[in-house]
């Protein structure tokens, strides 16, 4: 599996999620399990879709 594919099935996920949390908010039911994993499904997103440092890959420069 693709990083890209990866991303977009995290992505499916969260959604999903989503809308189960608003319909216990609405219901007045409890989600805090649902909250936790959508607070981890979102941490996986942001580590796997981060950039370097400035946008910019120093690898193969030499700084003299």
């Amino acid at each position: 599996m693709s990083q890209t594919q990866y991303l977009k099935m995290l992505e499916k996920e969260i959604q999903k999620i989503n809308k189960i949390i608003d319909l216990k908010i609405l219901r007045g039911e409890d989600y805090s399990r649902d909250a936790r994993n959508h607070k981890l499904l979102l941490k996986k997103v942001r580590f796997h879709s981060r950039r370097p440092f400035l946008g910019i890959s120093f690898l193969g420069y030499g700084f003299f």
